[in-house]
């Protein structure tokens, strides 16, 4: 029966993903309206429920870290977690963000600097804004997003013993019958497709920045036959580091991933004004915390919303899309740990270095002035080789971004290659490796053929628009734990009374 359920989900989650990507390359056209009417039609009318939501997460995550369930441990009460804190960071931050960074690191400060809401562009008061809504955006909601999923799928799969599948999160309201009928089917095929989709639109993006940042420092031709070479040699990579595992591959990308980023993080501040980056930070800081309350809850009611609807309403979207993958990862690598610690690392430390990238990459393009702001901002993916070639070194930092882009690119594609295969297996914790070169090449297939069809931007949003069901999915993952963890309390404190 088991076996039965495995070949159901993966087949049909195979299906609905090369139904989607056939409708993408034989109608492009038709495929970006219908998934730009749809993502307009939820910006619209459901972008309130977006932010209370993430606001929501938010909210649970640090109210349960300080509960009395915050000592309760993620398996048995004798569990170890199976990583070393360097090592879990360094896979939360390399799942959650990596390529993100690196391509939004430099663009999107210099976005809300040269195109501000209700400032004039280019003044100071336009650099602190767009420096709190770069932290605001890569800070404590997309965290809290994956903190919800993960959490509740740890707990569930290792302290409850049940599959690694997100549906298997719903036990206390739907029941095993629920979990294992068209329901539950219903709930892992949508987290496949947001994950295979979500994670095809990143490394598409990765490939263009690759391709732009070698064509900067080298000459290499910008064109299709380049990023097709970038791809294949990146799926190898991937294929390679999947087939060895959490433990070899993905773990030991992960740490040099957190060094080089380390490395080109300090190198930002070395060559850059370090002071101003320094007091950048520091000013950001307060002024994130500070408009923490309203800036969650802001949309112009008897405005226009265009801004937020592509800025902050498409990033909730996005995270939301992402937290599929990302929590089943988190949930995946954080056996043993206690939810109060889980929250605390999950949340703060790499929304902390989220922080710090910002303000280092942001001050070195803001304090270059509107005019490199605005030839920086023409093509995103070149922004950061633009910025950095004003800079004394600014040849090493952008070919030490180039390799970081290929292990973070390299490390994504293995974890959601490890992710799809879990899901698509009942929620095995080490799927088969044929299962799991399956995925990615189904991944690489489906960035290249987008990339070729100009349709990477219709799947990111065709993604975002049918993970909006997972807004709702997660709402109840709140409740499912809350019940769970009640219950458990509840039984701990009959068998204490005798």
């Amino acid at each position: 029966m088991k076996k039965q359920k495995d070949q159901k989900v993966f087949f049909i989650s195979l299906f609905v993903v090369f139904s989607i990507v056939l409708w993408g390359i034989l109608d492009s056209e038709g495929f970006g309206r219908a998934s730009a009417g749809v993502f307009n039609f939820l910006v619209d009318k459901f972008g309130w429920f977006y932010l209370l939501s993430m606001f929501s997460f938010v909210v649970f995550s640090v109210v349960l870290a300080f509960s009395k369930y915050g000592r309760i441990r993620l398996g048995p009460d004798d569990s170890e977690p199976e990583y070393s804190y360097i090592s879990w960071f360094a896979m939360l931050f390399s799942a959650g963000m990596g390529i993100g960074l690196v391509f939004w690191g430099v663009a999107e400060p210099l976005n809300h600097f040269m195109a501000p809401l209700g400032i004039e562009a280019g003044t100071p008061a336009a650099a602190d804004f767009a420096i709190k809504k770069s932290f605001f955006h890569w800070g404590l909601h997309p965290w809290a997003n994956y903190s919800v999923m993960g959490l509740a799928l740890a707990y569930f799969q290792f302290r409850k013993n049940k599959p690694g599948l997100i549906s298997s999160v719903f036990y206390p309201l739907i029941g095993e019958k629920g979990v294992k009928g068209p329901i539950g089917h219903a709930i892992d095929i949508l987290a496949i497709f947001a994950t295979v989709a979500g994670v095809a639109t990143s490394l598409g993006l990765g490939t263009l920045q690759i391709n732009s940042g070698l064509s900067h420092l080298f000459g290499v031709p910008n064109h299709i036959p380049v990023q097709i070479s970038i791809i294949a040699i990146i799926t190898i990579m991937f294929m390679l580091s999947a087939v060895t595992g959490i433990d070899k591959g993905i773990k030991w990308l992960s740490n040099i991933n957190l060094s080089l980023a380390a490395l080109l993080m300090l190198l930002g501040v070395l060559i850059g004004p370090s002071a101003m980056i320094i007091n950048v930070f520091t000013n950001g800081l307060g002024l994130y915390l500070g408009d923490l309350i309203r800036d969650s809850f802001y949309v112009e009611a008897f405005g226009d919303s265009s801004w937020l609807g592509g800025w902050t309403i498409f990033y909730w979207a996005w995270w939301i899309a992402w937290a599929p993958f990302v929590g089943t990862f988190i949930a995946r690598i954080s056996k043993g740990r206690t939810i109060r610690e889980f929250i605390a690392g999950v949340l703060l430390i790499p929304t902390l270095g989220s922080f710090l990238w910002f303000a280092t990459f942001g001050t070195l393009g803001i304090n270059l002035g509107p005019d490199v702001a605005s030839e920086a901002i023409k093509s995103t993916p070149t922004a950061f080789f633009v910025v950095m070639s004003h800079y004394p070194m600014g040849g090493i930092l952008s070919f030490v971004a180039v390799i970081l882009l290929c292990t973070f690119f390299v490390t994504s594609a293995d974890s959601a290659t490890f992710v799809l295969g879990m899901m698509s297996a009942n929620g095995a914790l080490n799927p088969n490796t044929g299962r799991k070169v399956v995925w990615a090449v189904i991944q690489s297939l489906l960035a290249f053929v987008l990339m070729l069809a100009g349709g990477l931007g219709a799947l990111q949003t065709a993604s975002i628009a049918a993970a909006f069901p997972f807004t709702i999915v997660m709402i109840f993952c709140m409740v499912s734990l809350m019940k769970e963890l009640g219950q458990e309390q509840g039984i701990r404190h009959k068998e204490n009374s005798f």
